[in-house]
C-alpha cells in the first residue's frame, strides 16, 4: 500500500519503485533530493537498496538508456516497512515559536532578522547522520536550544542539507561558500559515521562558532 498522499511527488515515485527495480532520478523519479528518500527511510520505514552492500548511500550510478548517460538510480529493497523507524521528534508549534524567539528571529548564515514565517528551525547535527531516535523536544532549556538548533531560511536549509549529504557520501565536510576554513579540524570527516563530534568545526554545524573562530584567527595572525 502506498504510504503517501495521492498527487505528491513521493506517491508518484513509490508507484514506480514498487516493482523493486532500479529507476532513474533523471527521467523517471520526480523527487531528486536525497533528503526525500532519507525521510522515506527514517519516517516511513521504507527500505531502499544501497546498490553497494558495503556503502552508505542508498543509490546506484548506472547507465540510463533514456538519458543516454550515467545517472543516479534508486530502488526499493522490499515493500516491507521497518516497524521502528529512526525519525525526529516533531517540534510542536509552541517549541518552534520558543526557539525562534530565543534566537530573536535571526537566521544563522547572514545574521539577518526576518519574519518568523520565513524561518525554519533546523537541527545542527543533521538527520542524515542519526542512528537512533531523537530525545523529546518538550520543555527545552535555553542551553538545549543553543546546543541543538539553528534558524535558517528555506534556501539555506537546502544548502545545508546538500552539504551534509555530500559529507556523508565523500567524507568531505562543508564550508562557507568560497571560504575553506574550519574552526576545528579540516575538510576531512574524522569520526565514526554517526558521531556528532565529526561535525564540530563545520560552518553548517555552528555558524556562530565558525565566525568566532575565523575572527580569532584574523586578530591573532
Amino acid at each position: 500500500m502506498n504510504p503517501f498522499n495521492e498527487g505528491t511527488k513521493s506517491h508518484h515515485d513509490y508507484e514506480l519503485m514498487k516493482d523493486l527495480e532500479w529507476h532513474c532520478t533523471g527521467c523517471e523519479l520526480i523527487a531528486g533530493q536525497a533528503k526525500t528518500y532519507q525521510i522515506w527511510r527514517q519516517t516511513y520505514g521504507l527500505q531502499l537498496d544501497k546498490g553497494n552492500p558495503d556503502g552508505n548511500n542508498f543509490d546506484k550510478r548506472i547507465f540510463c538508456e533514456n538519458c543516454n548517460r550515467i545517472t543516479v538510480h534508486r530502488k526499493l529493497l522490499t515493500l516491507e516497512r521497518v516497524a521502528e523507524t529512526k525519525s525526529r521528534s516533531g517540534l510542536s508549534n509552541k517549541s518552534t515559536t520558543r526557539i525562534k524567539e530565543f534566537f530573536n528571529n535571526r537566521e544563522a548564515v547572514l545574521l539577518k532578522v526576518i519574519p518568523s514565517k520565513d524561518l525554519e528551525v533546523d537541527h545542527k547535527f543533521p538527520q542524515i547522520r542519526w542512528n537512533k531516535d531523537e530525545d523529546s523536544n518538550k520543555d527545552l532549556t535555553d542551553n538545549e536550544i543553543k546546543e541543538k538548533f539553528i534558524l535558517l531560511t528555506r534556501s539555506d536549509n537546502l544548502r545545508k542539507s546538500r552539504a551534509c549529504e555530500k559529507c556523508v557520501k565523500y567524507e568531505t565536510r562543508g564550508h562557507f561558500p568560497g571560504i575553506y576554513f574550519w574552526y576545528e579540524g579540516d575538510e576531512k570527516w574524522r569520526a565514526e559515521p554517526h558521531d556528532e563530534k565529526g561535525c564540530v568545526g563545520c560552518f553548517w554545524y555552528d555558524p556562530d562558532e565558525w565566525r568566532k573562530g575565523l575572527n580569532d584567527l584574523i586578530v591573532n595572525s
